[in-house]
């Protein structure tokens, strides 16, 4: 059962954080955030506190239960939704323990586009470009400067053994 948005609602008008708390629908469900640091999971219409150590002496009554299968147990919280004062302490608790998130990687701004060199083609703009195979090399083209006459003495004659290292013929 996926968590309804009256819960969350719900949720966010009891915590009084204005601008710190915010509620990010992750993976079908919520991920409630104050100060951008994840402190808890809304599941199931549950609200599902991050299991910090200072954070159990605060608690009234500890209920552990792993918010969907295959997660880490965190605290249940089901009183303390009725008492307001009580979770936004609780919340800003939990914020404060917390590390900071690591900040994003941010994009080179002289980094060219992916298709810039097809928009320049469009526009009529010619890049210069290497020859392909099929167009030859050019004489000033290093490889250009092997002699045919040096690879064929380099050739075996039919029906002879080649003579190189490793060579089971």
């Amino acid at each position: 059962m996926a968590t309804e948005a009256s819960f969350v609602e719900f949720v966010l008008e009891q915590v009084a954080l204005p601008g710190r708390v915010d509620a990010r629908k992750m993976f079908g469900e919520y991920a409630l955030y104050v100060d951008g640091k994840v402190v808890a999971l809304l599941c199931d219409n549950q609200l599902f506190l991050k299991p910090l150590a200072p954070l159990r002496a605060r608690l009234a009554r500890v209920d552990e239960a792993a918010p969907y299968p295959g997660a880490k147990p965190h605290f249940r919280i089901a009183d303390e939704l009725e008492r307001p004062a009580e979770l936004t302490a609780l919340l800003a608790e939990a914020a404060r323990l917390l590390p900071e998130p690591k900040p994003k990687a941010k994009v080179k701004a002289d980094k060219p586009e992916v298709g810039a060199k097809a928009k320049g083609a469009a526009q009529g703009r010619s890049g210069t470009k290497a020859p392909t195979k099929a167009q030859g090399r050019t004489a000033a083209s290093p490889r250009a400067k092997t002699r045919p006459e040096a690879c064929a003495q380099a050739r075996t004659p039919a029906g002879q053994k080649s003579r190189r290292k490793g060579s089971s013929r």
